[in-house]
């Protein structure tokens, strides 16, 4: 399975999306953390990226006669190259953004499901613009958006940080005519 396949899961990405921040989480620990997937489906994708590469084992341990496995993610094996990218299909692109966006919704159903979740507080945010804007502009939009969010991709779990998802998105809905 290639890369856009196993990262092309709504439960696989929402898995992914868990383990950011150098996290080292159990098999047990992501059904907690995707809790509208069945535990044998957890542990069925959570194989599916070790043996595609994107999780590795980081720790084992005895419990109750079982050996346990705490996993992280590898950062070289969990996002998509740019050959890959490049080579996709407008029918890959079509479904990764379906996924995309049914992880985002599943999710977002996940945090509003649990106790205590205060979107006010929690400063949640969704808006759209339709701008107009260049080739140019757009390139220098991005290079922003991306000077602003990677240096924050780093942080590692603390107890005064929430993980948040960030997702920007950016396609044309009306455009220049091409010759």
């Amino acid at each position: 399975m290639n890369a856009l396949e196993l990262l092309a899961h709504p439960v696989r990405l929402r898995i992914v999306h868990a383990m950011r921040g150098e996290r080292v989480l159990t098999t047990a620990q992501l059904c907690a953390r995707v809790p509208d997937a069945s535990k044998a489906m957890v542990y069925r994708h959570v194989e599916l990226l070790e043996a595609g590469g994107v999780l590795e084992v980081a720790e084992e341990r005895r419990v109750r006669g079982a050996v346990e496995r705490g996993y992280r993610l590898r950062r070289d094996r969990a996002s998509l190259d740019p050959e890959a990218i490049a080579s996709a299909s407008t029918e890959d692109f079509r479904r990764s953004f379906a996924v995309a966006q049914a992880a985002l919704v599943a999710e977002f159903d996940a945090y509003l499901d649990r106790d205590g979740a205060d979107p006010v507080a929690d400063l949640v945010g969704y808006r759209q613009h339709a701008v107009w804007l260049s080739r140019d502009e757009l390139v220098e939009l991005i290079g922003a958006m991306r000077q602003a969010i990677v240096p924050v991709l780093s942080n590692e779990p603390r107890p005064d940080r929430a993980q948040y998802l960030l997702s920007p998105i950016q396609f044309p809905i009306e455009g220049p005519e091409r010759t």
